[in-house]
């Protein structure tokens, strides 16, 4: 076997661990409850009330920003669909006996995390123009990327990849688009 091969089967093996881990943090009914919950305002309620609350609270100066928000959200829709569909990856409750299914997917495959790639791109649109939000959208961001793992849908490398990804499309928009 090569290095390279080596070297991604070490990672595998690691991103199973670590995967394994979070899964059990789910044991907890109030951790998976809550878990549960900021997944299910991770789909896009609080995104969407986010960007309705600042056009209602701060009226035209937020369309700017909202209008960011909803550039990067589509992006980040076309980009992790492309992946899903291309890389094929089954979520690991589907492929390791012992993660327990804590919430039921979206859609079928695992990478990248649809859900911290959004979390990602939307906070960091949001705290570019809004940045006394960081309190409520840095902890939000953190919980939803956390909640993939723990309640077996994604592998810890699918979070980090969507994270990456959202802080790329974020970036993107906030430098290209006037």
């Amino acid at each position: 076997m090569n290095r390279l091969a080596h070297s991604l089967q070490r990672l595998a093996a690691l991103d199973e661990s670590w995967c394994l881990r979070f899964n059990g943090a789910s044991r907890s009914v109030t951790l998976c409850h809550i878990l549960r919950w900021s997944s299910r305002l991770g789909d896009g309620v609080f995104w969407y009330a986010l960007m309705l609350g600042l056009l209602i609270v701060d009226g035209e100066s937020a369309v700017l920003p909202v209008l960011k928000m909803v550039l990067a959200g589509g992006t980040g829709t076309l980009v992790y669909k492309m992946l899903k569909h291309r890389t094929a990856r089954p979520r690991p409750y589907q492929v390791i006996r012992a993660i327990s299914l804590g919430i039921a997917p979206l859609d079928r495959f695992s990478f990248p995390s649809g859900h911290t790639l959004h979390a990602v791109a939307f906070t960091l649109v949001a705290l570019t123009y809004y940045p006394m939000l960081a309190w409520v959208l840095v902890p939000f961001t953190i919980v939803v990327g956390a909640a993939r793992p723990v309640l077996g849908v994604h592998y810890p490398s699918d979070v980090l990849a969507g994270a990456a990804i959202g802080a790329l499309i974020a970036l993107l928009v906030l430098r290209f688009v006037p």
